[in-house]
């Protein structure tokens, strides 16, 4: 445990180092300073509250549908949310869905006593993984109705390892274990958990929300026009580098690309290299002439969710770094859906691919490959969209299960 704690101090002291030069883990120091004490002055001793913690912005939207369940079924609770990362923190600290939304303070003991001091949660729910150790023991020490959700277990974790039994104690402090999948709950048995249930993934209800509310959007309704139109959602370098020569080979097809960070030189480059001209979204006004643009850069936040309706193929980035990035956003639109190669950790896109709904590519030959027969046959890219949406429906349910056994 000691060796725990020493590595939380020094990753907190590299941050701050880091935070000379580097804006987030700027943003990560100075959410935190007099973290605790903010959080005294404003959450009321007495509150019946649920905290929920989220690593970032992804985990967030996952366990959003329980959230936003609580507070339309369970007013009686007050809901506070705490994220680890800035880049969910900074997105979504004005979010209206809860009462109170906070960076979570660094996982010391003194730290998780006092977080918990103020807080006194009366249930806690961690969204699909950050098991921190003291929290944890401070949790289970109060006897606090604590859970995991959307969770995933793989052989190689560390709590299936000979030397992770600090880590097999902290999930100790869980009352139920709500897991994605049967091999999860093989793993967790195989160590001698038995409060284990398989809901599913939370995501499957957050991504069916987003098509029922998707938002009209007129500059991309505008920008298709009468043409067929090509999505790529958060996409990294080589990404792009794939994108180019798919848009300079089909100049009929008009193309968003919605960037994972916003840096100005990818930007300038995708304007510059586009031979049918591009536009940013957040420079497009009344008067623009979208007539003469292929490329629409999605150069702001918030949207690609809603702009995936307007879109015939779709692209997920990030498979040529460390993982792909959200493939349900576009499958629940019924979309055909390709990405890079680095997606096997990802259970819904290895589902997606062995249905026929989706397709890793690892250059550009195979990506046009993929594209050319559903750009071609009508009858096989509607075939696609049928699979990609059948299986984000069929996986619906998970919000409720997981409230029903919390709540009764």
């Amino acid at each position: 445990m000691w060796i725990y704690n020493l590595g939380l101090t020094l990753y907190a002291w590299a941050i701050r180092l880091a935070a000379c030069r580097h804006a987030k883990a700027r943003l990560w120091i100075d959410g935190r300073k007099e973290l605790l004490h903010r959080m005294k002055e404003v959450i009321a001793p007495g509150e019946r509250i649920v905290w929920v913690h989220v690593a970032s912005l992804g985990e967030f939207e996952q366990g959003r549908p329980l959230v936003e369940k609580i507070r339309r079924e369970h007013p009686e609770y007050k809901i506070l949310i705490t994220f680890f990362s800035p880049s969910g923190y900074e997105i979504r600290k004005n979010y209206p869905g809860a009462d109170y939304i906070f960076y979570l303070p660094i996982d010391t003991p003194r730290n998780a006593r006092r977080f918990l001091e103020i807080v006194q949660p009366e249930i806690a729910v961690f969204v699909k993984y950050e098991y921190w150790l003291n929290l944890l023991s401070e949790l289970r020490r109060r006897k606090v109705r604590t859970y995991v959700v959307s969770a995933i277990f793989r052989r190689n974790s560390i709590f299936f390892r000979p030397y992770g039994g600090l880590w097999r104690q902290a999930l100790e402090s869980f009352e139920v274990l709500f897991v994605q999948n049967n091999e999860s709950k093989e793993l967790l048995a195989a160590i001698g958990f038995d409060n284990v249930i398989i809901a599913g993934d939370t995501r499957f209800d957050r991504v069916a929300e987003i098509a029922c509310n998707a938002r009209q959007i007129d500059i991309i309704e505008h920008f298709r026009g009468t043409s067929r139109l090509f999505v790529a959602g958060s996409t990294w370098g080589p990404d792009e580098e794939l994108l180019l020569s798919l848009m300079n080979d089909n100049p009929e097809i008009k193309f968003v690309i919605a960037p994972h960070e916003m840096d100005e030189n990818r930007i300038a480059r995708l304007m510059s290299e586009t031979r049918g001209g591009a536009l940013r979204y957040t420079r497009c006004t009344a008067n623009t002439d979208y007539t003469s643009s292929q490329l629409l850069i999605l150069d702001t936040v918030g949207l690609l969710s809603s702009v995936y309706r307007y879109a015939a193929w779709s692209y997920i980035g990030g498979g040529f770094g460390v993982g792909i990035h959200n493939t349900l956003e576009a499958a629940t639109f019924g979309l055909p859906i390709a990405f890079g190669p680095n997606y096997r950790k990802f259970k819904e896109a290895r589902d997606l691919v062995t249905l026929g709904a989706a397709h890793a590519v690892e250059n550009y030959d195979e990506l046009a490959a993929w594209f050319t027969p559903l750009r071609d046959n009508e009858e096989l890219r509607l075939k696609s969209c049928r699979i990609a949406k059948d299986y984000t429906t069929h996986h619906q349910g998970a919000t409720e299960t997981i409230a029903r056994t919390i709540f009764g």
